[in-house]
């Protein structure tokens, strides 16, 4: 029996994640459920699986979460705060963590996670693209289990060699080719992308996700984010981290060789898959996704990005090259433009221009303790705000 707590119940992951672990309740039992906004969905959840803990934001939303549970003879204690995500990540009790949690807002809990040493199931990118070196030094040190959610990052993970310990060289991989959908504009032309709504950018062809997240996938700033988190899972530098635009999403990511194998893993796009992988790793078991039907499927296609259509992806490589603060500062902006697009207050082509300005505005960040991160963080959300401020349309 493994006690999960899941960072994040109330989003997809958090949802995809609970629907695997109810296909097997003599394996899995939850210890705690956070969320943020929807309470009523959280209310629902802690009926079902019925945690020890269930932590929220606030006040009003703890009186909410309270109030829905109060007489449904639920034992569920309510919580609130980042401290007490901390808390819940770190506990005794938890043997393992979703880190489900979008944007930075993940970060702090889920390092407690990793620094209490416990299998961390991440699928939080901002963890790794913020504090690579310290969130990975945090694992080291407590010895804490890691294991890639991402489809991309879950699938070179079953690729690689066993026992393989973040360095390419001598384990003969010669590179990682990470796969993009391309999204919904991967034909559009980039010169009609100025007026793009934020239904169209949410609207993916492939993958069922928060809007947030679909946005970056309209951009590919989630591959560039991707990229970076490669980086510090797998130990490859820049230069041996490909990015592929494959429609189908049924590869789903790729190792390649030295003597030419290339080694490939595939199926559904359902974030089951990689999610039931990781829960049971080293075992398999049934995640609920159905079998992978090549002969329907008929075809797979390749094709090298678009820079001109996806400049934040070109963003992201910079930044990785930069080191230092630079992919910190890279997140902290895109998540203000993105955020600010989908409110209505900037066009779809600002945000690569805000992300850019802002990066070129802070080539000095550093990244050395979790406060200096934090620090680097704010001031890229304040630069970040006052170019929207300065770009605003409504």
């Amino acid at each position: 029996m493994q006690t999960l707590t899941v960072l994040g119940a109330t989003g997809s992951i958090g949802e995809s994640t609970l629907d695997v672990v109810a296909r097997h309740p003599d394996r899995f039992r939850v210890f705690a459920l956070t969320g943020r906004s929807r309470i009523e969905r959280l209310a629902e959840q802690c009926r079902q699986f019925r945690p020890r803990f269930a932590v929220v934001s606030d006040v009003l939303a703890a009186e909410r979460l309270t109030a829905l549970l109060d007489g449904g003879g639920v034992d569920t204690e309510v919580l609130m705060g980042e401290a007490q995500l901390a808390a819940v990540s770190a506990a005794p009790q938890v043997d393992a963590v979703m880190a489900a949690i979008v944007g930075a807002a993940g970060l702090g809990p889920t390092l407690a996670a990793a620094r209490a040493g416990k299998r961390v199931l991440l699928a939080n990118k901002e963890a790794l693209v913020m504090a690579g070196a310290l969130f990975m030094n945090a694992v080291d040190q407590a010895g804490a289990t890691l294991l890639p959610i991402d489809s991309e990052h879950n699938a070179v993970f079953q690729a690689l060699p066993a026992g393989y310990d973040r360095q390419p060289d001598g384990s003969g991989v010669a590179r990682i080719v990470l796969t993009a959908s391309g999204g919904p504009f991967r034909d559009r032309d980039p010169a009609t992308l100025v007026d793009v709504t934020p239904e169209e950018a949410c609207a993916h062809p492939n993958w069922s996700m928060g809007r947030k997240i679909s946005v970056d996938s309209a951009t590919m700033m989630n591959k560039g984010l991707e990229v970076i988190e490669a980086h510090w899972l797998f130990g490859a530098p820049a230069e041996r981290i490909d990015v592929v635009v494959h429609r189908q999403s049924v590869i789903h990511s790729m190792v390649e060789y030295v003597d030419g194998s290339v080694v490939a893993q595939l199926g559904n796009p359902d974030m089951r898959t990689p999610i039931a992988h990781a829960l049971a790793y080293p075992e398999r078991i049934v995640s609920g996704v159905g079998p992978l039907d090549l002969c329907r499927i008929g075809r797979l296609d390749f094709e090298a990005p678009d820079l001109r259509r996806f400049p934040c992806l070109a963003l992201a490589y910079a930044a990785l090259r930069a080191g230092g603060g630079m992919p910190a500062v890279l997140n902290a902006a895109n998540e203000i433009a993105v955020e600010r697009f989908l409110a209505g207050r900037i066009g779809y082509g600002d945000i690569a221009g805000i992300i850019e300005s802002v990066m070129n505005a802070m080539t000095g960040a550093g990244d050395g303790s979790l406060e200096e991160i934090e620090a680097v963080d704010a001031e890229a959300r304040r630069r970040a705000i006052a170019r929207v401020d300065a770009r605003e349309v409504v």
